[in-house]
């Protein structure tokens, strides 16, 4: 399975995306000062890959004050080292489904093709859903100093409202599935699109698939901050 480095560097008046690629062993050997470079981008960057090509076109704005920014020099080092293990992890554990570390972040995304889908016009998380959100479940009890966001996407089928509606009720349904497992409800954030950020071509039923998608970010919390300041001797 295929890991994405993406770095992104976003400016007050443009957003100008560059993608880096490689395997996930080239991910776990990477040089961590260069890593630093990247840690200290923008939270922009988680952004842009969570909701696809088209930022600034619509959606739910908040998005981007629940990222927030991220953290450079020796502690967004030992940051980004944390966040390597667990994108490891999670590809070993679900390799069905795209793992991309982005700034100090990793971004899980699902379709019908990669382990979390929907049956046509519902919400309901089914049994084979349930089955790969188990094998995350046990990565976020791992990894207990993290934070995560959870943001649903539909492909252009329909009406634009009723797409709205069915990501934001397929977004709640994998959190609540989440939160259900024991997780704490004070680590979850879910936002929803609709069909209004597509990254593949709706006119065909491939790219319809990947657009009916949901998306996992996984982000430090305060705590993960604090403890690699203090380790860095930043804090």
């Amino acid at each position: 399975m295929k890991s994405i480095l993406k770095k992104i560097s976003i400016s007050a008046l443009t957003v100008a995306m560059a993608f880096s690629f490689t395997n996930c062993s080239s991910v776990k050997n990477a040089n961590n000062k260069q890593k630093g470079g990247v840690i200290g981008a923008t939270g922009g960057a988680i952004l842009g890959a969570i909701i696809g090509n088209n930022v600034g076109k619509g959606g739910n704005g908040e998005l981007g004050a629940v990222i927030g920014g991220v953290v450079g020099g020796g502690a967004g080092i030992l940051i980004g080292n944390k966040m390597d293990k667990q994108a490891q992890k999670i590809e070993e554990e679900i390799p069905g489904a795209t793992v991309e570390r982005v700034d100090e972040g990793i971004v899980v995304t699902f379709d019908e093709n990669s382990g979390v889908y929907f049956d046509t016009a519902k919400y309901n998380v089914n049994g084979a859903s349930q089955e790969t959100l188990n094998k995350l479940v046990a990565v976020f009890k791992e990894y207990p100093d993290t934070n995560i966001l959870v943001v649903g996407h539909t492909d252009s089928v329909g009406s634009e409202e009723n797409n709205m509606t069915l990501s934001k009720n397929r977004a709640y349904a994998v959190t609540n599935y989440l939160t259900n497992q024991g997780l704490s409800s004070s680590r979850f954030t879910t936002n929803w699109f609709g069909e209004t950020q597509p990254t593949n071509d709706n006119t065909t039923a491939e790219g319809r698939a990947k657009n009916r998608r949901v998306n996992v970010a996984i982000l430090p919390n305060e705590k993960m901050i604090n403890d690699a300041k203090m380790q860095s001797g930043e804090n």
